[in-house]
């Protein structure tokens, strides 16, 4: 395909950017658009900014979290022990109570 066929390119623009692993990228934009502070680096993924000297910080990552990490953010040791202990409790109460079946229909 040529001109004729898309028409005519819009004037464009270069801008390169630089991330935190100095990887360059270098998109093109229409001259009469906006451009963007920040554009993410294809190669690593992380930010990358106007200023060569000065790209910007990767993002800072949360590790995972288990289900007791969430929980332990929530309750005290003392408020975690008192809902261990009920638990507990209940479960020795239900199996006694299906200990106490058992003995009774075998009888």
């Amino acid at each position: 395909m040529g001109e004729v066929e898309r028409g005519d390119s819009a004037p464009r623009v270069r801008v390169p950017f630089y991330c935190a692993n100095l990887h360059r990228v270098v998109p093109s934009f229409a001259s009469e658009a906006a451009v963007p502070e920040e554009w993410d680096c294809p190669r690593c993924g992380f930010p990358a900014g106007k200023d060569r000297a000065n790209p910007p910080a990767p993002p800072r990552t949360e590790p995972y979290k288990t289900h007791l990490a969430y929980v332990k953010e929530r309750r005290s040791e003392e408020e975690g022990k008192l809902i261990l202990d009920e638990a507990l409790a209940k479960l020795r109460a239900d199996r006694a109570a299906v200990e106490a079946h058992i003995q009774a229909s075998k009888n």
